[in-house]
């Protein structure tokens, strides 16, 4: 069986070894060594000043609207997991959906200054499959207008933009750490801002608005992750340069055969470098799609339709016509992409997607 995804996992004796550790301090949770290092390394090697290991990228989400206070009405993209627009909905926010590139498949930055109106607090952005959104016209824009923006940078861990790691932009920025991403820690997220007033909020915020066992700084949540999950995160963060090689030759791998297929994939931002996290390819038609996907399952390969439906048309928003995102999202499909995928199988997959072309 090939599926979309498959999560790497580091040797089991050296989790074991971070086990015993645990076990022998019985500091299983609640801000304990193994988080603090986790933090450290990962700023270290994203090159961050400020980021708050959480334990998941939708409590990430929910504690960014949060702390910056956001209401009223926020754009957004109709083109994410929906995680994005009910993290919104659940802070009693309204998400305003504008519609995306047909080329990037990421929020069209071109139409964000129409959807504007007084309501307006915040932009939340996806940079969709690790591709980064237009950040430097998203920035101009919520100058101008004066919007906070969060990044929602799921699944982002690798990318930079104009030489930066692409967590370092917006007021916050988000990511998970689940056990899909190319980096993980089984589960697990977190937040990212250069401010540090900001991050000390967030801080508080993590741990049910804690200071002290018997004060309370702000109102809080219990967003805090354990020792086991920063464990594997540590492990993981140590093989990440090599993950991420092994995937940009399988990306190219499937690059090699697009020029047989009757599919596109997406146009990645200039001015940045990409993490080869995903390959989404956009078919011709939806039965295009559909008759590829009958064709893979029939051989035990099992890719996805990541995203769809469009969030526009989900029954809890209001309704609204995104015309080139409500035709693309029929059409996308993720192609198996991990890190112990063969090239020979790599090769298997694009031959019956040529095989369910030319039948």
């Amino acid at each position: 069986m090939i599926n979309v995804t498959k999560p790497f996992l580091p040797p089991i004796e050296e989790y074991q070894a971070y086990i015993r550790q645990i076990w022998e301090r019985n500091w299983l949770t609640n801000n304990g060594p193994l988080v603090n290092e986790l933090e450290l390394r990962l700023k270290e090697y994203l090159k961050v000043d400020h980021l708050l290991y959480l334990n998941n990228g939708t409590i990430a989400l929910q504690i960014a609207i949060k702390a910056l206070r956001i209401k009223g009405e926020v754009i957004t993209t109709p083109f994410s997991y929906i995680a994005t627009t009910s993290s919104i909905i659940w802070e009693n926010c309204r998400p305003v959906f504008v519609d995306i590139d047909p080329e990037t498949l990421n929020i069209d930055a071109s139409a964000i200054p129409a959807a504007i109106t007084a309501e307006t607090s915040a932009i939340i952005a996806t940079h969709t499959y690790g591709n980064p959104c237009d950040i430097t016209s998203i920035q101009a824009i919520a100058q101008e207008h004066g919007l906070k923006v969060i990044y929602d940078a799921a699944h982002c861990f690798g990318t930079k933009y104009q030489g930066r790691s692409v967590y370092d932009f917006g007021d916050i920025s988000t990511a998970s750490f689940h056990a899909t991403k190319l980096f993980h820690s089984i589960e697990g997220g977190a937040v990212f801002t250069r401010d540090g007033q900001l991050l000390k909020k967030m801080a508080y915020m993590r741990n049910f608005g804690h200071n002290g066992p018997m004060d309370f700084a702000d109102i809080g949540i219990n967003a805090k992750n354990s020792e086991f999950h920063a464990a594997m995160g540590i492990l993981n963060l140590r093989y990440f340069d090599s993950i991420a090689e092994n995937r940009r030759i399988q990306y190219e791998r499937y690059l090699d055969w697009m020029k047989y297929l009757k599919l596109r994939t997406i146009r990645i931002t200039p001015d940045s470098e990409f993490n080869f996290a995903y390959f989404p390819v956009i078919f011709e038609t939806e039965t295009a799609l559909e008759k590829a996907m009958e064709m893979l399952n029939g051989h035990w390969i099992y890719p996805r339709r990541y995203f769809y439906p469009s969030l526009n048309t989900l029954k809890f928003v209001e309704a609204c016509k995104t015309p080139v995102c409500d035709a693309i999202s029929p059409r996308v499909l993720c192609l198996p992409l991990y890190h112990s995928l063969s090239v020979e199988e790599i090769d298997f997959i694009c031959r019956l997607l040529l095989r369910a072309q030319n039948n």
